[in-house]
């Protein structure tokens, strides 16, 4: 049956790479300042005439289900590899990292050989910053997602951005070769039995078989005396190409590097290891951490292995690069395998899926994109209830302040940091307070005032209604997140390069998972080409389900589509770098952007749900929907790409889970301000208050700029509206609009404390 989303025809049956509709939208969106894209370990983009970035975010979902602090250790060394093996070899300059887990206050029986979700959050969080910290690279961006789908198959996501010369030693950074001839060394840590088969092992459902000696063991100080040693053969010229040890060991590493020589010749008993015993195909395929695999052309082997020794890193010689056609694999004087190359990379026969598209819920009403939806619910039950479900929704673990796990991480190490994941005022004194940033901005260049700003996008919640709108969401989320700071969007020299990474239910043999994964693709597709942004690299995981036993039943636990778009761009002037906090009293509250809310999937309607109550808003079940047109207006705008007046923003944030009254409550709470907003009459109260929908941002303007900026707006074509004023008092004060001969009595405002709201905000006890 054909997939159909309004008039995008989506054929039913799937051949060949089910991404091939991402990387034909990449080349579609050809960009000057593209490098290399989904060819090398990471995507890599111009910085600038001098200098290039590159990024990658992987997924270490099985690894960390069974071993949490392992596998996430091994997910954040391993993508740190996977940009010191980038070109001819980047330096980390930053990490992500993006946790989904179950509920942390589950109280139901566990799976067999499922860990309680407390114990997966806590391992995760000290794996990543055992990794992270310890190799000194700052951790700048995340997020945090709970859904009881999660508890069978955590999900945690990694990544790592590097910075590199775009000409080393007399070569571009981005092209890689190697001649026959060149030798094959092993740079970094030893082999062991951990690790073997780790990518065969994250490949499979978890079940009773699941092996935990799988899970690697890696060790940040071996690896970053490993990455100093390597940038400074990079520069010296020592090497010729690079990549890292990653899954399948020296098996893929030396098989993928011999399609430049055209063959190889592998001694795997020269190798390095940890003890003895271990057999030749164990040391072929072990996929221990912090190891490199570098083409050395024989007549700089004595200075690469003087400089290595002198720097303490171990490097072995297990053979050279040639042009026979084959991965020969020998163990001393014995071949033990031989492979034709064309077949080891080509001779798989591609996988034939087909899917069954069988439409969104009965429930689901498409929300207009203009204002006025001339719907009505019950005022009365918004005056009375609206405090309580603000101050829940602040409350709720998808939108409370993850400042406890934040601060665990080393975001300054490096001196980079410009707008950092938490804004806090006051420092080092008793009124000393914080409130979140939808992205941080770096300074990669000592002496260049551009920037680098990193976002992320997740809404697994709209999996449920479809994932083609799912998957458009996450894109605008990431680039509403990277906008709010600052960045430079829709100039011809503006650069904003994405990456997707696909964590989803087994599709193979399911036509409905299936059909969630082709809407997804095109929804990305939709969303790159409407905005003009590429993909330049992306990983999937596609096999997160959990088969086992449950108080003496066979259960099985799939978790809810997923998708992580994470987006890096460029920031002209980190001088102009903006935050999420309004800044002082007198300042003017603006809607900026796209009205088009919906309750449906929201986390308030989520947050009924989960209490057992009937859906209250029957007549509201929508959800938002893209108007990429008015969003390109604004986008274009913030991303300085039209008008002049946008250095008069005091304050911007987006508005995603909980609605505009959560973002106005998160911009409050640093400061400790207050806040007047008035809801339109022409417009649902609680739609407009909690509903949540694409393209909105919350911004200040003090009010002498106000009419100056509003008249930009208006000539630009932009979406706004005034909807309140920050106050010095400590309250958040709603008012709903009076419709002139509306009859009856006008609503009557309510109020909450700006401390209330912190205190709901910060709800420290969950964590505890």
């Amino acid at each position: 049956q054909g997939l159909k989303q309004g008039n995008n025809d989506i054929p039913a049956e799937i051949n060949g790479l089910l991404k091939q509709a991402i990387v034909a939208t990449t080349h579609e969106l050809d960009k000057p300042w593209l490098l290399s894209v989904f060819d090398d370990n990471a995507g890599i983009v111009a910085f600038d005439d001098e200098d290039a970035f590159c990024v990658k975010v992987e997924t270490h979902n099985a690894p960390s289900a069974l071993d949490p602090y392992g596998g996430a250790l091994t997910g954040i060394v391993g993508v740190n590899r996977d940009i010191l093996g980038c070109g001819l070899g980047a330096k980390p300059i930053f990490n992500t990292d993006v946790f989904c887990v179950a509920p942390l206050d589950y109280e139901d029986s566990l799976p067999e050989r499922v860990l309680h979700p407390r114990r997966i959050l806590e391992g995760v969080r000290s794996g990543v910053e055992h990794g992270g910290n310890k190799s000194g690279i700052p951790t700048v961006n995340g997020a945090l997602v709970f859904d009881e789908r999660y508890l069978g198959r955590p999900l945690v996501y990694c990544g790592t951005g590097g910075f590199m010369p775009r000409v080393v030693a007399g070569r571009r950074c981005e092209l890689k070769e190697i001649k026959p001839g060149d030798r094959i060394f092993m740079v970094g840590g030893r082999i062991g039995k951990d690790g073997i088969h780790g990518a065969t092992f994250s490949s499979l459902a978890i079940d009773d078989n699941s092996p935990i000696s799988a899970v690697q063991l890696g060790d940040p100080i071996t690896q970053k005396r490993a990455m100093e040693f390597i940038l400074e053969a990079r520069d010296a010229g020592l090497y010729r190409a690079i990549t890292d040890n990653g899954a399948g060991g020296l098996s893929s590493s030396v098989g993928e590097m011999a399609k430049l020589s055209g063959g190889a010749r592998l001694d795997v008993s020269r190798a390095k290891v940890k003890y003895h015993g271990l057999k030749p195909y164990e040391l072929v395929v072990s996929e221990s951490q912090e190891r490199m695999t570098i083409a050395v052309p024989p007549e700089n082997i004595e200075a690469f292995v003087d400089l290595a020794g002198r720097r303490g890193v171990e490097v072995g010689d297990l053979g050279e690069f040639t042009d026979s056609g084959r991965f020969e694999i020998w163990h001393a004087e014995k071949i033990v395998g031989s492979l034709d190359l064309s077949f080891l990379h080509d001779g798989l026969p591609q996988l034939e899926l087909y899917a069954e598209w069988k439409g969104c819920p009965a429930v689901l009403r498409t929300v207009s994109n203009t204002a006025g939806g001339g719907l009505e619910t019950d005022s009365k039950s918004f005056e009375n209830d609206a405090q309580g479900c603000l101050l829940s929704l602040l409350s709720r673990p998808n939108i409370a302040s993850k400042e406890w796990l934040i601060r665990q991480y080393d975001h300054e190490v490096q001196g980079t940091s410009v707008v950092k994941p938490l804004h806090t005022v006051f420092s080092g004194t008793s009124l000393e307070s914080s409130g979140p940033n939808d992205a941080s901005v770096i300074k990669p260049k000592p002496y260049s005032d551009s920037g680098l700003v990193i976002g992320c996008g997740i809404n697994p919640k709209l999996s449920d209604i479809d994932p083609y709108l799912m998957a458009q969401a996450a894109v605008d989320e990431a680039l509403r997140n990277i906008l709010c700071v600052g960045a430079g969007f829709g100039r011809e020299d503006s650069v904003v390069a994405l990456v997707d990474n696909f964590c989803w239910p087994d599709p193979v043999g399911d036509p409905e998972k299936t059909a969630w994964l082709v809407r997804a693709c095109y929804g990305l597709r939709a969303a790159a080409k409407a905005l003009s942004v590429p993909f330049v690299s992306g990983k999937d995981s596609m096999k997160n389900d959990f088969r086992g036993m449950k108080d003496g039943a066979q259960v099985t636990i799939s978790i809810p589509p997923t998708l992580l778009v994470t987006a890096v761009a460029k920031i002209p002037d980190i001088k102009e770098a903006r935050s999420a906090d309004f800044k002082s009293a007198g300042d003017v509250i603006y809607l900026l952007g796209n009205e088009g809310f919906g309750l449906l999937a929201s986390e308030l309607d989520c947050m009924e749900q989960k209490n057992g109550g009937a859906r209250r808003f029957t007549d509201l079940c929508r959800t938002g929907e893209p108007n990429w047109e008015k969003a390109l207006k604004t986008y274009r705008w913030l991303g300085g790409a039209t008008g002049s007046e946008q250095s008069k923003l005091r304050s911007v944030h987006d508005v995603s889970d909980g609605g505009v009254l959560v973002a106005v409550a998160e911009a409050l709470v640093a400061r400790g301000l207050g806040a007047m907003l008035t809801i339109p009459h022409d417009q649902d109260p609680w739609e407009f208050a909690f509903g949540e929908g694409l393209h909105s941002f919350v911004v200040t303007v003090q009010e002498f700029d106000s009419a100056a900026v509003e008249a930009e707006w208006i000539s630009l074509g932009i979406g706004f509206r005034r909807i309140g004023v920050v106050m010095s008092q400590d309250k958040l004060e709603v008012r709903t609009e009076f419709k002139m001969g509306a009859g009856g009595k006008a609503p009557k405002p309510w109020s909450l404390s700006t401390s209330q709201l912190r205190a709901a905000w910060q709800k420290m006890g969950y964590w505890e």
